[in-house]
C-alpha cells in the first residue's frame, strides 16, 4: 500500500516537473524570438556603419557575465548553449561563410563548428592558400586557419600567406588533437595502406610502427580526404579525426593512438576587419629588419624596455629574397592601445618594414578529441 502511494506521489510530482519545464521552454523562446529581433537591428545598424558582424571580445564579455549566473547548469553547457546563440545571432544580422581547409571533416573544419557556431556556411577550401584568398577577396568573411602545434612547430605556409595577403587575425583558439584508425576493415591484421595528412602520420609514428610495421604509409592533402579514399578498399585506412566514422560510414579500429596525448593546434579566425575595444590581451605582428649588426636585438631590447612579454618570436626566409628574414612576433598585451604607441614608433624605426598582424583576446581551449566521430595539424 506505502509503496504504491509512493509512486503515485512520484508520477504526480514527475507531472508537476514536466509542466513546469513545458512553460520554461515557452518562456525561453519567447526570449529568444527577442533577442532574435535586436540581433536583426544590430545588425541593420552595423550594416548601416560598416561595422564587422564578428565580434569575439563582445561575445567574451558576455559569456563571462553570464557565468557568474551559472547554477544548475554546468559551465561546460553554458557555453555550448551560447556558442550556437551567438552564431544564430551573426547569420541574423549577415549570413556568414567561413572558409576552411576542407574537405568537411577536418580538424580546421571541426575547430570552426567549435568555436563559430551551426549557423554558418563553412565553405572548403582545397589548400591553405584557399582560406587566405577567399577572406582577402570577400568570398567568405572569416577563414580558420592552423598557426601552430604543440609538437611539431609552427604550419610555416600559414605565416608564409601572411606576407601575400591583407588579412587580421581576429581571434584565436586552442584545440586538443587525437587521431583515430577508420576504415572498412574489421581488424588490423588486413591493413596494407595507410593514408593520411604527413602531420598525422609523424604525431602517430611510434604506434604506426608498432602496430602496422608493414603497411605503406600514403601521405596526402588531408585526414578527410585520407577517409574518402579507403571507404571502399578492405586493406587501407586512414588515420584522423574519429567522428570521420560518422560521415564516411567508416569503422573505429582503434583511438587515440597518437604517441604524446597532449597534442594542441593553435588555430587562428582571419577576417578584413578589427574588432576594437578593452580586453584585447595580445597582438601578433611581422617585421623585416636591415642587414647590419644588432638589428634584431635591437628590436627586442624596445619590448624588454617597455616590459612587453613576448609569447612567439620566429623568422622566417622572404620569398624571392635571398638570405632575408621576416620576424613575426606574439606579445601579450594589445600593442594598438595610445599607451603602447611609442613601443611601435621604436620598433617601426628599427625595421625596414612592419606590420601589425591582429589584436584579439587571448584564445579559448577546446578538446574537439571528445566530440563522438580533418587536415592536422
Amino acid at each position: 500500500m506505502g509503496d504504491a502511494m509512493e509512486k503515485s506521489g512520484a508520477k504526480e510530482r514527475l507531472g508537476e516537473l514536466r509542466r513546469e519545464i513545458d512553460a520554461i521552454d515557452e518562456a525561453l523562446v519567447a526570449l529568444l524570438n527577442r533577442r532574435a529581433g535586436c540581433s536583426l537591428e544590430v545588425g541593420q545598424i552595423k550594416q548601416g556603419s560598416g561595422d564587422c558582424v564578428f565580434k569575439p571580445l563582445r561575445e567574451l564579455q558576455v559569456m563571462e557575465r553570464l557565468l557568474v549566473h551559472a547554477d544548475a547548469l554546468p559551465e561546460r553547457h553554458l557555453r555550448a548553449i551560447y556558442r550556437e546563440i551567438f552564431s544564430s545571432s551573426r547569420r541574423l544580422q549577415h549570413p556568414q561563410r567561413v572558409a576552411y581547409l576542407g574537405p568537411e571533416g577536418t580538424f580546421s573544419y571541426f575547430a570552426g563548428i567549435e568555436f563559430l557556431g551551426h549557423s554558418a556556411d563553412y565553405m572548403p577550401q582545397q589548400d591553405l592558400e584557399g582560406v587566405f584568398r577567399a577572406v582577402n577577396s570577400g568570398e567568405c568573411g572569416l577563414g580558420v586557419v592552423p598557426l601552430e602545434n604543440s609538437l611539431h612547430g609552427t604550419v610555416g605556409q600559414s605565416l608564409d600567406l601572411f606576407l601575400r595577403f591583407d588579412v587580421r587575425i581576429q581571434s584565436e583558439l586552442y584545440c586538443k588533437i587525437s587521431h583515430s584508425v577508420l576504415g572498412a576493415a574489421q581488424k588490423l591484421g588486413d591493413v596494407k595502406r595507410v593514408y593520411s595528412h604527413p602531420q598525422p602520420l609523424a604525431q602517430c609514428a611510434r604506434w604506426l610502427r608498432g602496430n602496422l610495421p608493414n603497411a605503406v604509409l600514403v601521405p596526402v592533402e588531408s585526414t578527410a580526404a585520407a577517409a574518402s579514399r579507403v571507404q571502399d578498399d578492405p586493406e587501407a585506412v586512414a588515420i584522423g579525426h574519429k567522428r570521420l566514422g560518422d560521415i564516411f560510414d567508416l569503422n573505429v579500429l582503434v583511438e587515440g593512438i597518437e604517441d604524446l596525448p597532449d597534442n594542441w593546434t593553435r588555430f587562428v579566425v582571419i577576417g578584413q576587419g578589427q574588432e576594437t575595444g578593452e580586453g584585447r590581451d595580445k597582438t601578433s605582428l611581422l617585421f623585416t629588419l636591415p642587414d647590419k649588426p644588432g638589428a634584431l636585438s635591437g628590436v627586442l631590447d624596445v619590448f624588454t624596455r617597455y616590459g612587453v612579454n613576448m609569447k612567439k618570436l620566429e623568422s622566417r626566409p622572404m620569398r624571392g629574397e635571398k638570405w632575408k628574414y621576416v620576424f613575426f612576433v606574439d606579445a601579450q598585451c594589445d600593442l594598438e592601445r595610445s599607451d603602447f604607441a611609442h613601443v611601435l614608433t621604436e620598433v617601426e624605426e628599427r625595421s625596414t618594414t612592419m606590420r601589425i598582424l591582429g589584436c584579439y583576446p587571448e584564445g579559448e581551449s577546446f578538446d574537439v578529441s571528445s566530440q563522438p566521430g580533418s587536415d592536422a595539424p
